[in-house]
């Protein structure tokens, strides 16, 4: 079906030939079927099926046929600032032809020219939950007029912890039958349910089955690769296959830093993209990758949703994501609107438990080989130390409103204006760290080498007969041993830790602990070391009568 047969609004109609659109994707007919005839909407649709210019064109039409002096707006929620930004352009495409005015607001940038578009008046308001909050309470975004609400990536919403924020904003809204409410999201878990039904009235639920574009439309290739030849194979195969575009997933902001420092060090174009960058920088390394300017970004799963690049090349998991769903999203940032293309997921001793749940949920198994050495090169960066900055976002803003609220985020925050367990300086992340990096010390010592048997039989092998090989290969000098060795070791010295060095759980009533005799040192080392067995034992002896009574 094409948006002519709609009968759109001429000025609409002009903007949508403008994009380029003829055709409508499913998603896109459904919607525009079901919200033009004024029904609140739910729909379940993957990232790369249309579904932001679907919403976009109906709640256009629907301002336009109302008429420029009703007043009346709409209101696009999103998760993150990048998806606000991309929704604002797709949004100034469609409008061109109109005198509807578009702006997008979101956090890590100052207030003046956001507060500045308010004044000058928006039609369309595209943002994120705290930003609006934030300037709906400080006066400067007046709601009571929003007719059309749009909450897109309702499920990364949630997992994002915006659930408070979104009925926050809700509740100062138009009541659910002076608007029409249209709510996206990419997969049907109980908190979206739930939204649905306590903000919409008796909405159209449509799903749009996306997995089988991911599945059938991407040329995917699982390689088993220890952790330790992750960036050689990945040099290897940007060497080799020679991508336009690339975006490299890693679970974690500092994987994601390094990654691509490494890239560098060999003489690799490459940018990264975390949440802690400043919001000025991210915006800037995207409109250079999505110009060409970028070859390689490198980034951690917040711009999996969101984010659209025209014609990207290849897509590649340096790790396996936690999520079985983003590995969809991650992989689906290369076959847009029905194009194909190219994923690589590296799979090593540490990613293969995350392999099972991943091939259950896209309905069929990865096709994979092992890595071989032909397929690696040289890294130069090896054995050198990768330093990692610790980038804050904070509210970046001089005026007396943007003062106003740094003091609020400060104190909110007990006064400080770092991020907890951002970086290096985190509370406890220097212990975590170090356990993981002593982890993966173990598996790459005690790694072992496929036999030719086994590396010819393992692309054929069915899921669980893989794991079962990782198992004896990885798991019996590894998590077997080091754990038992480590409860042996623990139950060893558990007294002597305890008699050395761990204070009593509670001291004797009426007793001063600085004037004490027994804590006193009185030149007789005997006598000290007799005390603390005594009172271990009658605490010892306290918690089991404790627990012995009924």
């Amino acid at each position: 079906m094409e948006f002519k047969e709609f009968g759109l609004q001429e000025q609409l109609q002009q903007g949508i030939d403008g994009a380029g659109y003829v055709t409508c994707t499913p998603v896109q007919e459904q919607v525009l079927q079901n919200s033009l005839e004024g029904r609140d909407l739910y729909v379940q649709s993957q990232t790369g099926t249309g579904k932001t210019a679907a919403y976009l064109v109906s709640v256009i039409q629907e301002l336009l046929s109302r008429g420029e002096v009703s007043g009346k707006k709409a209101l696009v929620m999103v998760p993150t600032r990048e998806l606000a930004v991309q929704v604002q352009e797709e949004a100034e495409k469609l409008c061109q032809f109109t005198k509807l005015k578009c702006a997008s607001f979101y956090g890590g940038v100052g207030y003046d020219k956001q507060i500045s578009r308010l004044k000058s008046g928006v039609d369309i308001l595209i943002g994120t939950p705290g930003r609006i909050i934030d300037l709906n309470q400080g006066g400067q975004m007046d709601l009571s007029a929003v007719a059309f609400l749009v909450i897109d990536e309702a499920d990364r919403m949630f997992d994002m912890g915006f659930y408070p924020d979104l009925r926050t904003l809700i509740k100062v809204l138009p009541a659910a039958e002076k608007r029409q409410t249209m709510l996206f999201s990419a997969t049907l878990n109980s908190y979206v349910k739930n939204l649905a039904w306590e903000y919409t009235r008796n909405p159209a639920e449509i799903t749009i089955a996306a997995e089988n574009i991911t599945v059938d439309e991407i040329d995917q290739l699982l390689l088993h690769v220890s952790s330790d030849s992750k960036m050689k194979l990945l040099l290897g195969i940007i060497q080799r296959d020679q991508p336009e575009s690339l975006i490299i997933f890693c679970n974690t902001k500092r994987s994601c830093e390094v990654v691509a420092k490494r890239l560098r060090y060999n003489g690799m174009d490459s940018e990264f993209i975390i949440g802690d960058l400043p919001q000025k920088k991210r915006l800037e390394i995207m409109d250079r990758f999505k110009a060409g300017k970028i070859k390689c970004l490198v980034a951690t799963d917040v711009a999996a949703r969101g984010i659209d690049v025209n014609d990207l090349a290849m897509v590649i998991n340096y790790d396996l994501p936690n999520e079985s769903e983003n590995y969809v999203h991650r992989i689906g940032r290369t076959a847009r609107a029905g194009k194909s293309g190219k994923a690589y997921t590296f799979c090593s001793e540490q990613d293969v438990y995350s392999l099972p749940p991943i091939e259950r949920y896209i309905g069929k198994q990865i096709p994979s080989q092992v890595a071989e050495d032909s397929m690696m090169v040289e890294d130069k960066s090896a054995g050198v130390y990768i330093r990692t900055d610790n980038y804050r976002e904070d509210y970046n803003d001089k005026s007396e409103y943007g003062r106003k609220k740094q003091s609020e985020y400060n104190a909110r925050n007990g006064g400080s204006r770092s991020r907890k367990g951002s970086g290096r300086s985190g509370k406890g992340s220097g212990r975590y760290s170090s356990r993981n990096e002593n982890a993966a010390k173990e598996y790459r010592r005690d790694r072992r080498v496929f036999s030719q048997e086994e590396e010819a039989a393992l692309a054929t092998m069915s899921t669980d007969e893989r794991m079962k090989l990782y198992r004896e290969k990885f798991a019996p000098k590894t998590s077997a041993k080091s754990s038992n060795a480590g409860g042996k070791n623990y139950s060893e010295n558990r007294g002597k830790k305890s008699s050395g060095n761990r204070k009593p759980a509670r001291k004797p009533q009426g007793q001063n602990p600085k004037s004490s005799a027994a804590n006193k040192p009185n030149g007789n080392r005997g006598q000290q070391k007799n005390v603390q067995p005594k009172q271990k034992k009658g605490l010892f002896s306290k918690i089991k009568s404790l627990f012995g009574k009924k």
